[in-house]
């Protein structure tokens, strides 16, 4: 399939480039010239028509232009966006024009769901990250792009780990046991976010669903965040939209462009163990705190029975081992350009990073071909593909004493990494780390292919048909081979082979109707229905007890199992929306959408999704457009509806029963899940509130919003009673709210030929409260997280340490119900993952040939749980685990003050062991911090030069990702999350890949 489609589009595009534009006639002049801003800035893209005529042209990139006249003093229509329209006598044979700005017209056109508005008529809460901020940032994924980027939205990567999974919020998170991740459309295409790697890795979710995407190719990118702007998504929308816009050809010469950059990545930070000498220290203190005999303390005289003096041990380096100077490479060739019919762009690119902790990698070869066709006046046709193959070499990590980072940084530093006869060494649960590095074969390859076409018929220059029938189709094929010299291998070897498929088929047709009356009154008025089905299948086969390490393919093996799974689901849904402006001033939209899923009951399967929003432009009314005090006052409000069904089964309302109960070797079933016919959506209702301000002549912006969301019938799982033979059942049962405020300036300080500067700042808080919730339920490891009403997702279930009593070297915790005694009943909330404030800076100035940009990212306020500080901070509890260097802080006299008590593995004074296991907020740290997410270095060759090398653009430039972190986290990285892939769990760190610190260097030649 893959073949086939790369051909036929292929193909496509060779017939139809052939397509001849039309000729006119011999022109009697040929009127050339350039057409400027007030500043003498060149505009490209200005529309140059000959009034009563279609004669007309458009300025190239250097804001220069070429028009065929057939009547001499032709009288020109001079237009662009933002620009004050002129008519131009043409006189002679060049012409400069300078355009006026338009300071009240709001030049922005923003994508919005199945259409486009003006941003001075939009009634919508609407981020938006142009085209022009992404073409010089060099990044692996699109989500990289976005962090610090747009107010209110929550961009985290979880690990530093390649291709590896993230964490999106967009305006809290709305759901308990239902998804949270937002709906991603490229291209008019709804993107699977299922997570297709079956091997696993800990509770890492292993991959990126926006990672097949080549990020060289978005155009621009558009975060829906209200419900008049998500509410025409429906059942989709509760959680956000983010709307992907690639690149697509214009009529022109043929564009070439070639960039290519290299990187090279490092830890900034490494994990850090206690030496030999130190650790033997501490055992020996442990033990005499245990009551032991000091003569008799484990490290002592070989002579006297001991394991040597402390003195003595060594100390054996195993963190550096895991750690490399990882490489990246990308290379990028693109082509656009067309007729006046027939526009393409054909993007190809290569990209290849290695993770900074071996043996992970990630590899992406992509191609991306939009077409556009102009079949006659009245019907376009034409496609937006991407094909992409990604290979990715996958380790496991954090829940896992077979993880790579967990092999090299528990076991005790003192102990040898080989045994004398050479062999690997492992101690207790933990594998080798040389041998998992040099041995691991677990290899994900994926194959993608992101289509959408279309056509367009305009039964009237005021109404449009248009059909798109789109495919998304994500396969993965993974193939692990545990060798005998891994621990997961013994004793003769095991493999696994998964291959894994989801598919969405989308069908949808939008009836589009424009018009303005008296030029007063706008309006637009769409109407339209989607058919969508998604079906997801997963073959799964596993070997054990191979003849030879060399023999890996499960057919090798003499024992062999499989299994096979399939399910499907379907979605129908019809919309309408209406967009009316009078004088571009007064804005009204409402829209209602009604969806129906084949995953509730027959009862219940429809839902409705209306949204009204409103706007007044108050800078349009006499009394303040004489004040000359704002060139832009806009004040807006919106309420409306939208639904949310991701993240359940796509049998949720049935009952269902299982094969597999078998007994003396006879087939059986056994029930699997109670039945539930009113099942239904999840519901978020939301309004909103906000203001955009622009003074000084656009050159300082200001945009707040305020939002409410409330998220009531919760796809929950309820407890029922034992006896019915079920544990649970999912049920509409709990509320969810989100409220919080955001704030964006933007400014551009100059704007000049030679010198720009602009600037934008973006600062968002959100609070999330669990309204409503049957029982707590308790998630995490070890139940660290806790969900109860009145508080907030992602809360820490902890024992509260108030000291470490001088005295005795004890901890003490708070006792919550003052019966005497440390239970249970004595954990509490101590804090959650939410910052109080998030947000970030860009900043981009240039001069002449040069450029320099920054993108700061900042947090405040979230705790993070520091899993590493769990285990190695033991007191002597774990006899097979080393200790960080934070033990050495320990209480050791009386009238030592430290929050790390002695060292004991006694469990009656609860200081390690006992009721409390560790479980305390002693390591829960604050997480705020402060990244300089970016900084860049470019410089572009002049004109002349160019022009003598017989190209169209040249760019060197350097980057640094990543360059510092300021916190007060102890841990490698604040930015994690190592459970990801655990519902209701944040910030929660276990033996995770930082984000690594990059430098790049790169090229950028266009023809």
């Amino acid at each position: 399939m893959f073949k086939f489609l790369s051909a036929w589009v292929v193909g496509w595009l060779l017939l139809t480039s052939t397509v001849l534009a039309q000729s006119g006639g011999s022109p009697q002049t040929r009127l050339s010239g350039t057409v400027q801003t007030e500043d003498g800035e060149r505009l490209p893209g200005v529309t140059i028509a000959v009034k009563g005529t279609n004669q007309g042209t458009s300025t190239d990139a250097e804001g220069r232009f070429s028009l065929a006249l057939t009547q001499a003093n032709s009288l020109l229509i001079v237009s662009a966006i933002g620009y004050v329209t002129q008519e131009v006598r043409a006189t002679g044979e060049v012409l400069t024009i300078r355009l006026q700005n338009d300071i009240r017209q709001l030049s922005e056109i923003v994508v919005t769901g199945y259409g486009e508005q003006s941003r001075k008529s939009l009634t919508s809460a609407i981020s938006t990250v142009k085209g022009d901020d992404l073409k010089d940032i060099p990044v692996a994924s699109p989500d990289q792009l976005l962090q610090g980027r747009a107010p209110g939205v929550q961009v985290q990567a979880n690990s530093g780990v390649p291709g590896g999974g993230i964490f999106i919020r967009v305006r809290g998170t709305n759901s308990v046991n239902a998804g949270n991740d937002p709906l991603y459309v490229v291209d008019g295409v709804f993107i699977n976010n299922t997570n297709l790697v079956a091997t696993g890795l800990g509770n890492q979710v292993p991959s990126n669903p926006l990672a097949d995407l080549n990020p060289a190719d978005i155009g621009s990118i558009e975060i829906l965040k209200d419900a008049n702007a998500t509410s025409i998504y429906g059942s989709r929308g509760a959680n956000g939209v983010v709307l992907i816009t690639t690149k697509r050809g214009k009529s022109g010469k043929t564009r070439l462009t070639f960039d290519t950059y290299q990187g090279w990545s490092k830890a900034p930070k490494l994990f850090e163990t206690v030496t030999g000498q130190q650790l033997a220290e501490l055992e020996n203190e442990r033990f005499i705190n245990d009551g032991g005999n000091p003569a008799n303390v484990p490290y002592r005289a070989v002579a006297d029975g001991g394991l040597g003096l402390p003195q003595q041990q060594p100390t054996f380096d195993r963190i550096n081992d895991l750690f490399r100077t990882a490489r990246t490479a990308n290379y990028e060739l693109a082509a656009s350009g067309g007729t006046d019919k027939t526009q393409f762009y054909i993007g190809g690119g290569y990209f290849r990073q290695e993770s900074i902790v071996r043996p992970t990698n990630f590899e992406r070869y992509s191609l991306r071909i939009n077409l556009d066709n102009q079949v006659n006046d009245r019907l376009k046709i034409g496609t937006s593909t991407t094909l992409a193959r990604t290979i990715r070499n996958v380790s496991s990590n954090d829940n896992n004493p077979a993880g790579v980072i967990n092999s090299a940084l528990f076991p005790r530093s003192n102990l040898p990494v080989f045994n004398a006869d050479g062999s690997y060494a492992k101690y207790g649960n933990f594998d080798n780390h040389l041998a998992l590095i040099n041995n691991l074969n677990n290899n994900a390859v994926g194959s993608r292919i992101i289509s959408n076409l279309f056509g367009v018929y305009d039964f009237s220059p005021h109404l449009s048909l248009r059909s798109s029938w789109s495919i998304d189709f994500n396969d993965m094929y993974e193939n692990n081979y545990n060798n005998t010299l891994l621990l997961a291998g013994q004793p003769r070897g095991t493999a696994t082979s998964f291959l894994s498929r989801d598919v969405t088929l989308l069908n949808e047709q939008v009836l589009t109707y424009r018009q303005t009356f008296a030029d007063q009154h706008s309006v637009q008025v769409l109407v339209g229905n989607t058919l969508q089905q998604n079906t997801f299948q997963r073959t799964t086969l596993s070997g054990q007890q191979f003849p030879s390490n060399d023999l890996q393919t499960i057919a090798s093996s003499a024992t062999q199992t499989g299994s096979s799974s399939r399910s499907k689901a379907g979605l129908v849904s019809f919309f309408g929306k209406a967009n009316y402006n009078f004088r571009d001033r007064y804005s009204l939209d409402a829209s209602l959408r009604a969806d129906a899923s084949s995953r509730f009951g027959v009862s219940r399967r429809w839902g409705y999704f209306p949204s009204v929003g409103l706007g007044w432009r108050v800078s349009e009314e006499d009394f303040l457009r004489n004040l000359n005090a704002f060139d832009e006052l806009k004040l807006r409000a919106s309420w409306g509806l939208t639904g949310n069904q991701a993240g359940i089964s796509d049998f949720a309302s049935l009952g269902l029963w299982q094969g597999g109960a078998n007994y003396l070797d006879l087939p059986g079933t056994a029930p699997l899940q109670l039945a539930n016919p009113d099942l239904s959506w999840e519901t978020t209702r939301q309004w909103n509130i906000g203001l955009d301000a622009a003074v000084l002549k656009r050159r300082l912006a200001l945009e707040v919003n305020y939002y409410d969301k409330y998220t009531y019938g919760l796809l929950l799982n309820v407890p029922v009673p034992r006896k019915l033979g079920y544990s649970s059942v999912i049920q509409n049962f709990g509320a969810v709210s989100n409220k919080g405020i955001e704030f964006q300036v933007t400014a551009n300080w100059i704007n000049r030929r030679d010198l720009s500067w602009s600037s934008s700042f973006n600062l968002a808080r959100n609070i999330n409260r669990i309204e409503k919730l049957a029982a707590p339920i308790t998630t995490g490891s070890r139940d660290i997280f806790r969900l109860e009403e009145g508080a907030s997702l992602y809360s820490f279930w902890l024992y509260r340490q108030t000291r470490v009593n001088p005295e005795t070297g004890n901890a003490e915790y708070q006792d919550v119900n003052n019966d005497g005694a440390i239970t249970v009943a004595d954990r509490q909330l101590v804090g959650n993952a939410w910052p109080n404030f998030f947000g970030g800076f860009s900043n981009t100035l240039a001069y002449k040939g040069f450029d320099l940009g920054l993108n700061l990212y900042v947090e405040q306020g979230a705790k993070i749980m520091n899993m590493n500080r769990f285990f190695l901070v033991h007191g002597g509890t774990q006899r097979n685990i080393g200790y960080y260097p934070d033990q050495l802080n320990r209480w050791q006299q009386r009238g030592d003050q430290t929050s790390i008590p002695r060292l004991t593995t006694d469990p009656n004074n609860n200081n390690y062991g006992g009721v409390v296991q560790n479980l305390s907020d002693r390591y829960l740290e604050d997480g705020s911090f402060i990244r300089l997410r970016t900084l860049s270095l470019g410089y572009r060759l002049p004109a002349p030069l160019l022009t003598r090398l017989r190209l169209a653009s040249v760019r060197a430039y350097i980057q640094a990702t990543n360059l510092f972190t300021i916190t007060p986290y102890s841990g490698l990285d604040p930015e994690v999350n190592s459970q990801s892939n655990v519902a209701n769990t944040k910030n929660f760190d276990w033996a995770t890949v930082p984000q690594p610190r990059t430098i790049q260097a790169g090229l950028t030649i266009g023809l």
